[in-house]
């Protein structure tokens, strides 16, 4: 009987150690009853990454991590080996990214791009990590915190420009104080040099009037010769003017009386007709010259029958024409 009950206390023990095995391992996650794949990855630093922490593809978990170790010939380089579900495909394109949450809590995400080939179990995927918490604020902060130093910039030279401008402005006022006392000055000159121009303007012009009065008697001679000179000049010009006239009177009266050539011309018609007539010949001339050059222009020229010749023979060619 007491090795029966010390036979049933050790099976108890055993199954109580084993359920804990098994129980343990599949609150880390171990599937006792799934098929898995093995598949490595090898990062440059995992962060704390530990054995169990799972593998997630879009927040559900595929996997877990199985085993880690250090490549201490590929310069210290970590290799993790992870087991994830068979029914699970994944290319060649598939990222194995080592993300962090907030809490600290490490895992492994998968991202299954479309790749040229199906990865075959112990294939190695593309590691990378994923950006924490500090790194993007740090990103966010690059660019504030450089802004700020930009904006600092700024205000120091304006405060530099601010101490000039209030260095000139010292200097501004301080002119200023004397310039009231330079006015009285110049005010003072200024009454002197106008008191003296004016005794010496008041000089000039008793002067000015002395020589007015004294000028008098000499424009009003000037004034009664310039008189004497106006008429003196229309008496000559009417006097020339009764000439010409006179002259001119003369010389219609010989027109008119009919003597001379100009009479002649002016009352005779004789230089008109003959004028008219030599005026016709010229241009009867000018018309046969034109119609016959060949009268004028031969060599020996033509003989007055020929040209009559000439001219009957174009009047009966025009009188058949007009048949």
């Amino acid at each position: 009987m007491v090795k029966n009950k010390e036979f049933k206390v050790g099976l108890f023990a055993a199954g109580a150690l084993v359920l804990l095995y098994f129980g343990f391992n599949f609150l880390k996650g171990i599937d006792f009853f799934s098929t898995t794949n093995k598949y490595y990855v090898v990062y440059d630093n995992i962060d704390q990454l530990a054995v169990s922490n799972p593998v997630l593809i879009n927040g559900f978990a595929v996997g877990r991590v199985s085993r880690i170790a250090i490549l201490q010939q590929k310069q210290n380089k970590v290799l993790v080996e992870l087991m994830i579900d068979s029914e699970i495909v994944l290319s060649d394109s598939t990222k194995a990214i080592l993300n962090s949450d907030f809490l600290g809590g490490k895992s492994i995400l998968l991202s299954i791009g479309k790749g040229t080939r199906t990865l075959l179990a112990k294939d190695t995927l593309q590691a990378e990590v994923a950006k924490g918490m500090l790194d993007l604020l740090s990103e966010t902060a690059t660019p504030v915190a450089d802004n700020l130093q930009t904006t600092l910039r700024k205000f120091n030279v304006l405060l530099d420009n601010l101490t000039k401008s209030s260095q000139q402005l010292d200097a501004i006022f301080a002119k200023l104080q004397t310039t009231p006392d330079l006015v009285n000055k110049t005010l003072i000159t200024a009454n002197g040099k106008v008191e003296d121009l004016s005794v010496s303007f008041k000089s000039v012009a008793e002067n000015l009037n002395g020589s007015l009065n004294e000028l008098k008697p000499t424009l009003a001679n000037f004034k009664t010769f310039s008189d004497s000179l106006k008429r003196l000049e229309l008496n000559q010009t009417v006097t020339e003017a009764k000439k010409a006239v006179t002259k001119l009177s003369e010389t219609f009266d010989k027109i008119s009386s009919g003597n001379g050539t100009l009479n002649k011309l002016i009352t005779e018609d004789s230089l008109y007709v003959n004028l008219n007539t030599l005026l016709r010949n010229l241009d009867s001339l000018a018309v046969h010259f034109d119609n016959n050059p060949k009268h004028f222009l031969a060599p020996l020229g033509k003989s007055k029958r020929k040209i009559e010749r000439d001219r009957r023979k174009e009047e009966e060619e025009k009188a058949k024409l007009k048949k």
